[in-house]
């Protein structure tokens, strides 16, 4: 037993003095690696979840400006759908305007041939009876009558 322990005492001083400080660096310098390794992993979990902030932010930026954009389009959608629907409107106010004014235009004309037309006819009846041989009175008087009624009839009406 004397040989074990020395044995055991020869194996632990050179274990001591050859071994045991490469073993305790080998230990050391893992449990470094292990903690420059967490450190690295943490590192990188705060800067990933960084840049996942800063992503969703982005993405709430982008969904903000499309929202206003969307608005914006249909504002302008609406302004312009308002703008033709007024431009058609008048439009249609212009034609019928025109179409009303033309139809006056016209009935005037049509009025104003109406008379001509009977004016001419009364000189025509009226020449035939003063041909007839009428006296000058009467003829006269017929002429006075047949003049005013021209001008009645020449005369525009409101």
């Amino acid at each position: 037993m004397v040989w074990t322990v020395v044995t055991f005492a020869g194996l632990a001083f050179v274990l001591a003095r050859f071994a045991w400080k490469p073993i305790l660096a080998a230990l050391d310098a893992r449990e470094d690696s292990l903690r420059q390794s967490a450190a690295a992993a943490d590192k990188a979990q705060k800067a990933a979840e960084e840049l996942r902030r800063s992503y969703e932010a982005q993405l709430a930026g982008v969904e903000s400006k499309t929202r206003d954009l969307l608005a914006h389009a249909e504002s302008q959608a609406r302004a312009l759908k308002e703008d033709l629907a007024r431009t058609a409107h008048a439009q249609a106010e212009r034609i019928i305007d025109e179409s009303r004014k033309k139809w006056a235009d016209e009935e005037q004309r049509l009025l104003r041939d109406l008379r001509a037309d009977v004016a001419r006819m009364s000189l025509l009846a009226t020449e035939k009876m003063l041909r007839r041989g009428l006296d000058k009175p009467f003829q006269d008087r017929l002429m006075q009558e047949a003049l005013g009624d021209f001008e009645k009839w020449a005369a525009p009406k409101p």
